[in-house]
């Protein structure tokens, strides 16, 4: 096994091309004026959960060698609305990126060091050459070791050159609140607004203007206590619990505590903060199912600890696969990033944007369950166990006690219908990981781009944040009908229906971008708006019909061993857009390589491959083993691999799991 994820081979690294740079204070980078540094390229784009993930677990190493590594985000957008320098603009300002971006709207640098996925790494020596290539998240110990061999090596040979690097500050832009998430209305009248950006909570008087009283310091950190010493990081979602529930538990509201990875619970009479369910460590994957069926479904192991009532939240929790679902702040989470509450299930449900599922928490006892969702990233409906989710952020509850989930990534409006025996998911518009536009009409032709909020309106449709369309839209239950309430918002996180003093219910749209709050009629019509409906284009890959011969690289990092003492600690799940593209090849088994078979009916398609493999830490025993107590980790990638069918195409596919070009 090799010691780090280095490549020998002297690739060297391809010109940085792209419309214009950020933070550089105006100037253009090249690969000549960085020459000497250490080049760590971050292909991101800034709809994605893990590329978010991956931006905070390259700080540390920002800051530990800030006199010699050089981090360039390739800002390469999936979404439409992501191509718009105006909105890359606002996102590094609101996710506090520090280092030079690089705006790839037409994918030219993506394509020269052919990334596949969100988010993809590259290292560049201090001498301009390629010498690692990682996809997904969790790379932040193996890039530490790399980084402190290629300065030794660097250094002896005199090709290191320390000092501060290219980048330089904007100018911020936002007021009273910054990039402000979702809102609530407080029995005062007020409302509780989650200002995300300022990492605290703001209660505003009805005219969105006058600050009755903050509740967080407003620096960025993780402490509970008193409402002005409190701290948070880029919270999102805000409940209010039941009153009587709120007097036995100590707190009236739950905030999604987003990249603190924790639930809070805040008392709003006192303004006291407290932390109630999380431990602050990521939730990754390797917590949830073992092994994944051919039919989506997720493989658990037996329950660790007893349910307190069995009830349809339950069905999946206190799993034990390498982490374990527990009780309160013993338990990790993943992003929260909305928050509902459900008077039947007697829980708080939580969009667990980082892991694609949807959480459950029980304030009286603490308890932190798997509502939904196998944690594969897509679109697939059926029992909640197999469905799979993607970047779920927005919550509503309606009339009959069904959830309602803004689910980002698929561009969807997904429905959690809650039974006495079990939870279903259904999708009222959406189609895939890939598929998005301005489309209304009816549902199944639909379509939504990047939606974050949902609420539900007085005849009981859903209204929708449509936030990359800057839109609000409407879903009719009855007929299946989709049209636009609103339109020409800056990007809208959350919508809330009030009622006017006239009695006339009205729209509270949060306006991110604009750092506001703002209120919107509901129109007595509708608009029906057509934009058509778009795709995600990437590079398309040539490949042959017939046999493709399927290998995803995969290095263990130093001190980590793969974990084979339940059989083959890898795994690949395989499947095709159209579904006849694949005539055999698919489904899931153990291995790194897999014989595809392509049609030579079908002119072109999508590949989706989910790769595994888990690993573990420490040293081995004498006799070659793991140790019984070893921290392990579950790395997980999933690719949507376009291709075109040519009679001269590939005959084999290399992907990147932890691996070298």
């Amino acid at each position: 096994m090799s010691e780090t994820v280095r490549t020998q081979l002297r690739v060297r690294a391809s010109e940085l091309e792209g419309r214009g740079w950020l933070n550089t204070g105006g100037k253009s980078l090249d690969l000549e004026s960085l020459r000497g540094k250490i080049v760590l390229l971050d292909f991101w784009t800034f709809c994605c959960i893990n590329c978010l993930h991956v931006l905070d677990e390259l700080r540390p190493l920002e800051v530990k060698y800030s006199d010699v590594l050089v981090t360039v985000g390739v800002h390469s957008p999936k979404f439409e609305h992501e191509a718009d320098p105006v909105a890359l603009a606002s996102a590094v300002e609101r996710y506090e990126i520090h280092h030079p971006v690089l705006d790839d709207p037409e994918l030219a640098t993506w394509k020269a060091y052919t990334a596949r996925a969100w988010p993809t790494l590259v290292v560049i020596d201090p001498e301009g050459y390629i010498v690692a290539h990682l996809s997904g998240e969790g790379h932040a110990g193996g890039l530490g070791v790399l980084l402190e061999e290629l300065v030794a090596e660097h250094e002896a040979k005199g090709t290191l050159h320390r000092g501060n690097g290219p980048y330089v500050a904007p100018e911020p832009t936002s007021g009273t609140l910054r990039f402000p998430g979702k809102a609530t209305q407080l029995g005062n009248g007020n409302y509780l607004v989650v200002d995300s950006g300022h990492h605290r909570l703001v209660e505003l008087r009805p005219d969105f203007e006058t600050v009755d009283r903050l509740i967080g310091s407003g620096t960025k950190g993780h402490a509970d206590g008193a409402g002005d010493v409190a701290q948070f990081n880029e919270p999102q979602g805000v409940a209010v619990l039941p009153a009587e529930l709120a007097t036995a538990v100590g707190y009236d509201v739950v905030v999604a505590d987003t990249v603190n990875h924790r639930l809070r619970g805040v008392d709003l009479g006192t303004g006291e903060v407290r932390t109630v369910a999380g431990n602050g460590i990521q939730r990754l994957l390797d917590a949830g199912p073992a092994r994944v069926t051919e039919s989506g479904a997720g493989e658990w192991s037996e329950p660790r600890v007893e349910h307190h009532d069995g009830g349809p939240a339950d069905f999946a929790a206190d799993a034990v696969d390498v982490g374990v679902l527990g009780l309160g702040t013993g338990v990790s989470l993943s992003s929260p990033w909305d928050v509902a509450w459900s008077e039947k299930l007697q829980r708080v449900v939580i969009a667990m944007a980082g892991t694609h599922q949807i959480f459950a928490f029980e304030p009286k006892s603490g308890e932190v369950s798997i509502l939904a969702g196998s944690g594969l990233e897509g679109l697939l409906d059926g029992p909640a166990e197999e469905a799979w989710f993607a970047q779920p952020s927005g919550l509503v509850i309606d009339q009959d006690q069904n959830i309602w989930v803004a689910d980002s990534e698929t561009s969807a409006l997904r429905r959690l219908v809650v039974g006495d025996s079990g939870v279903t998911v259904e999708t009222a518009i959406g189609k895939g990981l890939f598929d998005f536009g301005f489309r209304d009409g009816e549902a199944a032709e639909a379509r939504l781009q990047h939606p974050l909020g949902v609420t539900v309106l007085p005849d009981g449709s859903i209204a929708i944040a449509d936030t990359y369309n800057g839109a609000v839209r409407r879903y009719d239950p009855t007929s299946t009908n989709v049209s636009t309430l609103a339109r020409g918002l800056a990007e809208p996180s959350d919508v809330v229906v009030v009622t006017h003093e006239d009695g006339e219910p009205l729209l509270v749209v949060v306006e991110s971008n604009k750092h506001q709050l703002v209120l919107v009629p509901i129109p007595k019509e509708a608009q029906q708006v057509d934009e058509g409906a778009s795709q995600t284009h990437r590079p398309k890959s040539p490949v042959a019909p017939g046999h493709l011969e399927l290998t995803v690289r995969f290095t263990a990092p130093t001190g980590q061993k793969l974990d084979d003492r339940w059989g083959d600690p890898t795994q690949l799940k395989i499947s095709s857009t159209p579904p006849e593209l694949l005539v055999s090849g698919g489904g899931t088994s153990v291995g790194l390589l897999r014989t595809l078979e392509l049609s030579s009916d079908v002119l072109e398609g999508v590949l989706h491959i989910t790769a595994r493999a888990a690993a573990c830490d420490g040293p081995e025993t004498e006799d070659g083993e793991i140790p019984d107590h070893a921290a392990c980790h579950l790395y997980q990638q999933d690719w949507g691999i376009p291709v075109v069918l040519e009679a001269d195409g590939d005959s084999e596919l290399v992907l990147d799991l932890r691996g070298m070009d």
